[in-house]
């Protein structure tokens, strides 16, 4: 959202910005609550989903540090579309919804480059939907794997409740579970924790996410 606010700009968005910590488990906001301003995720893992009239969750986005939420109900003036819950420990930086609409008010170049931002976040949505429509299970898990933040060693950690991450990739916890299973048994991806894999092979991950392998190789 910010990677082409200049230094200068950026620091007066600074300014404004109030810590706020969350504990795991907890509600950071629910849908239909007045929206409080722009969540900048600094530490942690939040999960913004809606529920369904039968109480079935679907989560719509997995919130990584560096990126943000609730940044359309702020610029558009409503109230929360979804909820939002810490999935671990996580630290965010505000920014309160009245005092950011009045820098946006105030500096035209700054809404110029905050619309670059909201440009690449469109662009990964229609990723994500291309995902749904055109890609199997195991190549929605590929994907997403490459796509997340990875450590030095190539490892990916992956959140507690695979169900959630099962949700956001419109599958269910069986059918994730069994991709990351043929995804190892295949050699591409590596255990190395409770929560964790590391990526061995990003190039053939990548031909399993584009749909370009009829059959994974053999480990």
């Amino acid at each position: 959202m910010f990677a082409s606010v200049d230094t200068r700009r950026f620091q007066r968005l600074a300014t404004i910005a109030r810590i706020r910590r969350f504990a795991k488990g907890q509600v950071i906001f629910r849908q239909g609550d007045e929206c409080p301003g722009m969540f900048i995720v600094g530490r942690g893992l939040v999960r913004i989903f809606k529920v369904g009239r039968g109480g079935k969750e679907h989560v719509l986005h997995m919130i990584e540090p560096g990126n943000t939420f609730a940044e359309v109900a702020v610029i558009e003036g409503l109230r929360c579309p979804a909820h939002a819950e810490a999935l671990e420990p996580t630290i965010c930086a505000l920014l309160p919804g009245e005092a950011f609409c009045e820098l946006m008010d105030e500096d035209l170049v700054l809404c110029r480059e905050l619309v670059h931002g909201m440009a690449r976040w469109i662009k990964h949505l229609v990723s994500l939907l291309e995902d749904v429509m055109l890609r199997d299970a195991i190549g929605r898990v590929a994907r997403y794997l490459l796509n997340a933040k990875s450590t030095a060693d190539g490892s990916v950690k992956l959140p507690t409740l695979h169900r959630h991450l099962a949700s956001h990739l419109n599958l269910t916890t069986e059918t994730f579970s069994r991709s990351i299973r043929r995804l190892m048994d295949a050699g591409l991806i590596a255990k190395t924790g409770t929560h964790r894999v590391r990526l061995l092979n990003r190039p053939v991950l990548q031909q399993v996410a584009d749909g370009k392998l009829d059959e994974l190789p053999e480990n």
